[in-house]
């Protein structure tokens, strides 16, 4: 398990994720297609070039969210995650194109006690997208409810 338990986090905490990933044509298009999102902006080149102020087709946005989210899994929640209970403030700033490099980092916000769950608590997340120039592209808040330490087992006499 790499993930960290509840009581392993502290607010302000931040994990710069080693995984960088270059995003591909085909993972826009595949991610397009599953998705069911037929919009021009990420599958029709000659509508990007003539047409848009971007020059070429754009990454979907909800394939960057994804990605920026699942990076960061292996040193954050993996093993350790009840339910992710939410996303907020997702934005984009700049575009992401094929062939872009992207790296993230998380934050910790914000930790509390589950008022239903004494074996959880309830993590705030910040991601944080960036581009090989060191753009910000995309962030958002993610909250999650994570597993406590177990108890240690009883002593054998």
């Amino acid at each position: 398990m790499a993930g960290l338990y509840f009581d392993e986090l502290t607010v302000g905490q931040t994990f710069l994720h080693p995984i960088r990933r270059t995003v591909t044509e085909a993972d826009n298009v595949w991610f397009s297609c599953m998705t069911h999102n037929p919009a021009a902006l990420h599958l029709d080149e000659e509508y990007c070039r003539t047409e848009t102020e971007f020059g070429q087709r754009i990454v979907n946005s909800a394939f960057t969210l994804g990605l920026m989210v699942g990076i960061s899994v292996g040193d954050t929640t993996l093993g350790t995650a009840v339910a992710n209970l939410g996303w907020d403030e997702v934005r984009f700033p700049k575009p992401v194109f094929h062939g872009d490099t992207l790296r993230i980092e998380t934050e910790v916000l914000e930790l509390r006690p589950s008022k239903s769950r004494p074996n959880a608590g309830i993590v705030t997340y910040m991601h944080r997208a960036y581009n090989q120039r060191g753009e910000l592209v995309g962030h958002c808040k993610r909250s999650g409810l994570q597993l406590r330490r177990p108890a240690p087992p009883p002593a054998r006499t």
